[in-house]
């Protein structure tokens, strides 16, 4: 896919950019930095990480989870196959270890990536903190006891005490970062876009169509669409149904980009590859992308009037919102099935 690779070599200057999310953002900054230049957009597109999936069998909070991209990590470990590059990932047991490590290859002059719980990051607000422990930031520098953090979903640079840091590298829980570092080790010389993208949305396309289980993909959009109509005769109380769609509401659109930001980056790669590649049939596909972002927002609104108690809204309206967001997302990758690269 790529005609060599070159090891990586620090540089002296970072240059922050705002990202739409946390791990696209932060892997494609630390590409950029190492003089791989790939748009987040891109990024995300390679990976495949778009996704749906409602799981009834696995809990978050006492209800079903639903998600709206791939696991957190797959974007980190598909730059490697998709792209060619390697990426070096370490771990630590022992948080004293996990800090001198990361001042180590900042006094050497890398920048790197990190996991951590956005909890424990001071500079994010105090409404917009929970417990949720796989974002990710790039540390580039250190002065005195505070690391220099380029967060890609913050407009400007920040800094984070050692202490908060630590904590926040080190908590437990679900996605418990055990003080993850990576940052990449080679980098492609050249990519091979057509195959690149030819394969990323193969795979993307398989994961939303062709999936055997009607838990993940369009599939899973009509699923969940057919549970949130039937949902109050399902359950005698009556604020179920409202717990419900707050939990599906907040999953898309406060934590991580959400359901219609994610739907939105990958209408971007689509006009990003379009125009890599000369070949318009890629606009079909994003127009039809945008829209599902669109109708996801428009979910999410009509759920929290639900939630509010307005009582104009039932569970009707938002299944067939639902069901929307399954037809743009259903013809989306069908055009994109039928490009053969």
């Amino acid at each position: 896919m790529t005609a060599a690779t070159t090891s990586t070599m620090p540089k002296t200057q970072f240059a922050h950019q705002h990202a739409a999310h946390c791990e696209s953002g932060a892997v494609s900054s630390l590409l950029r930095h190492y003089g791989c230049e790939i748009s987040e957009a891109m990024t995300f597109g390679l990976s495949s990480a778009l996704l749906f999936a409602h799981f009834p069998f696995i809990k978050v909070e006492g209800f079903p989870l639903t998600a709206y991209r791939a696991m957190p990590g797959t974007i980190i470990k598909s730059v490697e196959s998709t792209l060619g590059a390697k990426m070096r990932r370490e771990r630590f047991r022992n948080k004293q270890q996990g800090m001198d490590r990361l001042d180590e290859l900042l006094a050497q002059g890398h920048a790197v990536g990190l996991q951590a719980s956005v909890y424990w990051l001071p500079y994010f607000p105090p409404d917009m903190r929970f417990h949720f422990n796989a974002h990710n930031l790039v540390a580039y520098g250190k002065r005195e006891q505070e690391y220099l953090i380029s967060d890609p979903v913050s407009e400007f640079t920040v800094t984070c005490a050692s202490e908060d840091l630590a904590r926040a590298r080190f908590v437990k829980g679900m996605f418990a970062p055990r003080g993850l570092i990576y940052y990449p080790s080679e980098i492609p010389t050249q990519i091979d876009y057509a195959r690149a993208i030819g394969r990323a949305i193969r795979r993307t396309s398989f994961q939303m169509l062709k999936t055997p289980v009607p838990f993940v993909g369009v599939r899973a959009i009509r699923y969940l669409a057919d549970r949130i109509a039937n949902i109050e005769s399902r359950n005698a109380d009556p604020r179920y149904a409202r717990l419900y769609i707050a939990m599906i509401v907040r999953m898309q659109e406060e934590i991580g980009t959400g359901g219609g930001g994610f739907r939105f980056i990958y209408a971007s790669f689509l006009q990003e590859a379009g125009r890599l590649l000369n070949d318009a049939r890629f606009a079909e596909a994003s127009d039809s992308m945008t829209q599902a972002g669109d109708a996801w927002r428009d979910f999410a609104l009509l759920g929290a009037r639900f939630c509010k108690k307005k009582t104009e809204i039932n569970t009707q309206q938002l299944a067939d919102a639902v069901r929307r967001c399954a037809d743009f997302e259903d013809s989306a990758f069908r055009r994109l099935r039928d490009i053969r690269l």
